[in-house]
């Protein structure tokens, strides 16, 4: 059975910090593209950042620089450390793991996140 469990979600002043944290089980994670998604009240979920079992991220580009994705392949966690938040980061955060070959991708049951201005 595939789990991602997401934790790490809150409420934040704007210019703070999170670090959300996705374990994952039943799934080999080097199989697996992981992602942090987002979605906002009214809109459609969006990507966040992605990184490879190797380290190869991707970001938005509204978090670049911002953001942060990391792993632990030992754990199967991967990371998303969240710096100079603003109100519009605010969204429920999910978790997924996207398989390298085929259209499978799991989801977690995601985090809630604030940034209040």
């Amino acid at each position: 059975q595939v789990q991602l469990v997401e934790s790490g979600g809150g409420l934040v002043q704007a210019g703070g910090s999170l670090r959300l944290s996705c374990a994952a089980s039943g799934i080999q994670f080097r199989l697996y593209v992981m992602g942090w998604h987002r979605q906002a009240p009214g809109k459609q979920r969006e990507l966040v950042a992605t990184i490879t079992s190797s380290g190869v991220t991707n970001y938005a580009d509204s978090v670049k620089g911002r953001f942060t994705i990391s792993n632990d392949n030992a754990k199967n966690t991967v990371y998303l450390q969240m710096n100079s938040l603003k109100a519009e980061d605010t969204a429920v955060y999910y978790c997924a793991a996207h398989h390298v070959r085929r259209s499978v991708t799991y989801w977690g049951q995601g985090t809630q996140v604030t940034v209040s201005s």
